[in-house]
């Protein structure tokens, strides 16, 4: 059944990071589970990170894991947190050492010039915590993807229980959160209709690529009662503003639905996972070509703002500091030195003109009124200006 070597995930020799997301219950933490054991029998072990703080225990091994460098519930003792906080404060605290992280990584996939004959790393798989909006929406998740999206080919899996979105009102609330996410990370995204043992994904597969047959279903759950009404009212039973607006969004997600791959996939018993990986590859090169070029134009963008802002405040500064040359339009006010080379010319002076002699006369006084000897005597006068003069 199984070939003796996996897809090849990747558009080039980087390996593929796939960065799995999933709402609570989805078997989001099962399915990381089945790929990676899938790549082991494959014999292309990944590289594997797990980053939900809150787990006790995970079906397999992590080579980086958020838990050995943070311990959950000490932060939520010592910040006074909740679950959701604690996991965030988690995450922030974890995402202080990314670039440790990345160059671990670098290290890791390239080839080991030790074993020569190894297989280098193909694929980097990601677990993430089941509270998904802590981690897309929040600074730490978007640190942690940039930089992966950065170094290497990156692919967001969103794991759907297929089982529960067999309404359209379910379903359209999965395609409207991964169309937040797809545009919240702007990475190739795959959906995983996860749980195909349960309940087949095709009426979802039809429901993205047939608008009619969408249309067919809701028209039935409105005649049902689905949304609201008595079961037996006809057409138009239920709610009608619930059925418009899932009419609107199916046509406003037509176009999201071009830009998806859609996968069915059986955690329990790993069908549908050679599909997925080929899905992967698919992506991989979709990042390489569409999404790549992106990133680098914006990283070019960033960098030449900063030039730009660093030459403005460059330019700023040499005005402040008058250098182009021309004559200060504005006055000078005279700094300590200046007040100095004053105080020296008021005092040199004071001893050409007037001042010496009323100092030699106060100096006269001083002694008279002390008893001390008077007269044309200006040995104080002669010391005051030896004194000045060494200085």
């Amino acid at each position: 059944m199984a070939t003796s070597e996996a897809p090849q995930p990747q558009g080039s020799q980087q390996p593929v990071a796939i960065v799995c997301v999933g709402m609570a219950g989805s078997g989001k933490t099962t399915f990381m589970q089945r790929i990676n054991s899938y790549l082991h029998s494959q014999q292309e072990p990944p590289y594997v990170i797990n980053l939900d703080p809150a787990v006790r225990t995970v079906p397999f091994d992590s080579n980086i894991d958020i838990r050995d460098s943070v311990n959950y519930k000490e932060v939520m003792k010592s910040y006074n947190l909740g679950p959701n906080g604690g996991i965030l404060t988690s995450l922030n605290l974890f995402a202080t050492k990314i670039d440790q992280i990345i160059s671990l990584l670098e290290k890791r996939t390239g080839p080991d010039p030790a074993k020569p004959d190894a297989k280098p790393i193909k694929n980097i798989l990601v677990d993430t915590p089941g509270q998904i909006e802590v981690f897309v929406w929040s600074a730490s998740g978007s640190i942690l993807l940039d930089s992966l999206a950065s170094s290497f080919p990156t692919v967001i899996a969103y794991i759907i229980d297929t089982p529960r979105t067999t309404s359209t009102s379910t379903f359209m609330s999965n395609m409207l959160y991964a169309c937040s996410i797809l545009y919240k990370t702007k990475l190739p995204m795959i959906l995983v209709m996860n749980k195909t043992d349960v309940k087949d994904a095709e009426f979802a597969k039809e429901w993205m690529t047939d608008f009619d047959a969408f249309q067919a279903a809701l028209r039935e759950e409105e005649e049902a009662g689905s949304f609201g009404g008595m079961e037996g009212e006809g057409v138009g039973g239920g709610s009608g503003y619930m059925g418009s607006l899932l009419n609107s969004m199916s046509l406003v997600l037509e176009e999201f639905y071009s830009h998806l791959s859609v996968v069915g996939v059986s955690s329990m018993t790993g069908a549908g996972i050679s599909e997925f990986f080929e899905a992967v590859g698919e992506k991989a090169k979709e990042f390489e070509t569409d999404y790549k070029p992106e990133l680098e134009r914006k990283r070019k963008q960033r960098a030449d703002d900063k030039v730009a802002n660093r030459e403005k405040e460059l330019g700023k500064l040499m005005k402040d500091m008058d250098v182009s040359g021309k004559a200060p339009t504005r006055s000078v006010e005279p700094d300590m030195d200046t007040l100095s080379d004053l105080d020296d010319e008021s005092v040199e002076g004071e001893e050409e003109g007037d001042g010496a002699d009323g100092l030699s006369a106060r100096y006269n006084k001083a002694l008279e009124e002390s008893g001390g000897p008077t007269g044309e005597d200006h040995s104080f006068t002669r010391y005051l200006k030896a004194s000045q003069m060494k200085m």
